[in-house]
């Protein structure tokens, strides 16, 4: 499996020296890298992946969690989808909302594990959510998207694929992702990304997880 550019890891752990918080399941840590503008996971737009889904689906009742910078948003948004994002991070609500403007009322401060939507969900979009939190929060995101998401409904997104023990991203094998939605989830469908940024070239999927009955 592809490992990311050394170069391009040496340049992240330069600039990631700087910042004082270290744990990635605390809010603190993406304010500080969002209030200084270092958010290498943003491309400015919405991933190809996203855009054909929404174009062969009908519109349905979205929660984004850890939204970052929101850009999904705007494009379900137009196309007519009820969506809101969240982020636990003020600095990444901040950060949303000036890029959604009219949007922008769409994005909330809230934490994921308590947060209640206004009415059931059709779809919760992954877009690096759970492989920007430690390995040691994957049951519980797991059970919590089971939580919030009725039989029939769709958990859609991208999944990172790797073993290295470092993070953010914290890879996952597949195996192991299958292993934790199997007893909730059915995979209806996936195929490879191949507009990736570095870090997740050549090891992320986008697939799509029915909820069973």
């Amino acid at each position: 499996m592809a490992k990311p550019d050394s170069k391009s890891d040496s340049k992240s752990d330069d600039l990631s020296s700087k910042f004082s918080h270290r744990d990635p399941s605390h809010p603190d840590f993406w304010s500080e890298r969002f209030e200084q503008d270092f958010m290498p996971w943003d491309t400015g737009g919405v991933p190809q992946a996203l855009q054909q889904y929404v174009a062969r689906s009908k519109p349905a009742t979205t929660l984004i969690p850890g939204c970052g910078s929101g850009h999904e948003v705007a494009l379900l948004s137009e196309a007519g989808w009820d969506v809101t994002a969240i982020d636990f991070s003020s600095a990444a609500v901040d950060a949303a909302r000036k890029v959604l403007g009219k949007w922008s009322e769409r994005v909330l401060q809230a934490d994921f594990f308590t947060y209640q939507p206004q009415q059931p969900l059709g779809l919760i979009y992954e877009r690096a959510f759970l492989c920007a939190l430690p390995p040691a929060k994957r049951a519980a995101i797991v059970s919590r998207w089971a939580e919030l998401l009725p039989a029939g409904a769709t958990l859609a997104g991208f999944f990172f694929f790797d073993d290295a023990p470092k993070g953010p991203p914290f890879g996952i094998s597949r195996a192991e992702l299958e292993r934790l939605l199997h007893a909730d989830f059915e995979l209806a469908g996936e195929q490879e990304v191949t507009d990736s940024i570095a870090v997740f070239a050549g090891r992320e999927r986008w697939m799509e997880w029915r909820r069973r009955a």
